[in-house]
């Protein structure tokens, strides 16, 4: 065994490691700039022996676990992933071997770069339009007005969703995600109970899309038309990748703008520096995401054999946690990791996550995260946190700046 495995209980967990390994609110996450406690849970806790498996937390380890093809993304004895209000493994988030390969290959190609580039002028028009609502104002409630909105509206034009609809998902994605009770099996519950009306309604989706012959260029159709070995998908295959898309469209590039946007309002001489730049937005969404990670970590995933990561001993039926936040503030990995660069060279952060299970969706995210950032830029002059307001950071499974008050000049 490697030297630098901590053995510990859950008992003799503080709250940031129960926070991160098992999800319990404890409040340890929800504050402006973590950054430092989780670098010290690298530093002292690198590969953490738990009573339900192993915690890792360096870029070495989470790669080497990420594409561990003895670790799996299906709990084995419920068949499905906890937390996702599913009674069933999500496609293909939730699959592994070969059919996993079968799905990637399928779906990989619809969010590449040169097709989600498509939707670049529609999203400018729907982030124009979310500013008008309150550029007159001066100021606004940021995350409320624009970073939960706008990802929802891009998100709803390409699904085959109706507008009416996105008040809706938006409710059911919070409560499958952010669900209250005292264990993970009472919480897990809930979200199940949710994530049926979800799908009663994505359901009536797909038998209209049906009823449509399915020839329209919206995600349902196109799910509608695919084969995989030559036999078109089942309603519950598109319903499990759905139900995915829903969870994964409508919370993480909410949570990214939020973040960054809430960094620079923080930080006045960067913030100036792109207000003054905007060629720069690549790259400082590059290094906000590496640095504030709003998907702190992954999934769980399990052991299915006697194996072991980077010399660590794994036992079959161990569940393994991967850290993509601490990870991404590995000093093997990034220079001065503590750091904001926006000229930092080699990003190779795993903000997306890493290995086989990488976020399919990166490009589509990255199209948003830019033409929101872009949108928003364009119009102000100048903005700042509110002196009259009061910024909230909350982690629930994902980061983001779920108060967020801003002042602003426009253009």
């Amino acid at each position: 065994m490697r030297d630098d495995v901590v053995e510990i209980s859950y008992e003799e967990m503080d709250d940031l490691l129960k926070s991160l390994i098992v999800y319990e609110g404890t409040g340890a996450l929800d504050q402006q700039c973590p950054m430092s406690d989780l670098g010290r849970v690298l530093s002292e806790t690198p590969v953490v022996r738990w009573d339900m498996g192993v915690g890792l937390f360096s870029m070495a380890d989470v790669v080497a676990a990420g594409n561990h093809p003895a670790l799996v993304s299906t709990h084995p004895e419920l068949g499905r992933t906890p937390g996702m209000g599913s009674r069933e493994p999500l496609i293909p988030l939730h699959l592994d071997g070969d059919i996993h390969r079968k799905y990637r290959r399928l779906i990989d190609p619809i969010f590449a770069p040169r097709r989600v580039v498509a939707y670049e002028e529609g999203f400018r028009r729907l982030a124009d339009e979310t500013i008008d609502e309150f550029i007159a104002d001066g100021r606004v409630e940021f995350y409320e007005h624009f970073a939960v909105p706008l990802p929802s509206k891009m998100f709803m034009q390409i699904f085959g969703a109706e507008e009416a609809d996105r008040e809706f998902f938006i409710s059911c994605k919070n409560d499958i995600l952010f669900t209250v009770g005292t264990t993970m099996e009472e919480r897990d519950a809930v979200g199940v109970e949710v994530g049926d009306r979800m799908r009663a309604r994505l359901q009536e989706l797909i038998d209209k899309g049906r009823a449509g012959g399915g020839q329209g260029d919206d995600l349902i159709d196109t799910f509608l038309r695919w084969e995989v070995d030559g036999e078109s998908l089942t309603d519950d295959d598109i319903l499990n990748i759905m139900h995915l898309f829903v969870i994964a469209g409508l919370d993480t590039v909410t949570s990214s703008i939020s973040l960054i946007v809430g960094w620079l309002a923080h930080n006045p001489e960067q913030r100036r520096e792109v207000l003054k730049d905007p060629s720069m937005i690549p790259a400082v969404i590059e290094e906000l995401l590496r640095f504030e990670s709003p998907v702190p970590s992954g999934g769980p995933r399990w052991a299915i054999e006697d194996t072991e990561i980077n010399g660590v001993p794994v036992k079959v039926g161990d569940m393994i946690y991967l850290c993509w936040a601490s990870a991404n503030l590995d000093p093997e990995s990034f220079e001065d990791p503590q750091e904001v660069r926006f000229d930092r060279e080699h990003n190779r952060h795993i903000a997306f996550a890493a290995g086989r299970h990488r976020c399919l969706g990166s490009h589509l995210a990255r199209l948003e995260l830019r033409v929101a950032l872009e949108q928003w830029h364009s119009r102000v002059s100048d903005y700042w946190v509110d002196p009259e307001g009061n910024p909230e950071y909350v982690y629930n499974g994902v980061r983001g700046a779920e108060v967020m008050p801003l002042r602003f000049t426009t253009r």
